[in-house]
């Protein structure tokens, strides 16, 4: 079981190494064109969530106010 400890600790010594190696590699960050996607949704997504979010507190808010007695009908 611990007949190889000692090179299987060495093996992943130097692949840690090559990958770092490749990472400093990789282009200067900001180099790749940068996704317009927030949470993974276009724009008409997060549009149209952010519109059903505001109509749901625009009516939690109004029921507030007509239990409260503040307006009435």
């Amino acid at each position: 079981m611990f007949d190889n400890l000692r090179e299987d600790a060495a093996s992943s010594y130097e692949d840690e190494a090559k990958l770092r190696s490749a990472v400093s590699a990789a282009p200067a960050f900001g180099a790749r064109p940068r996704s317009r996607r927030i949470l993974g949704m276009t724009s008409a997504q997060r549009f149209v969530i952010t519109f059903m979010f505001m109509l749901a507190v625009c009516m939690i808010g109004g029921m507030v106010l007509f239990v409260t007695g503040k307006i009435g009908f």
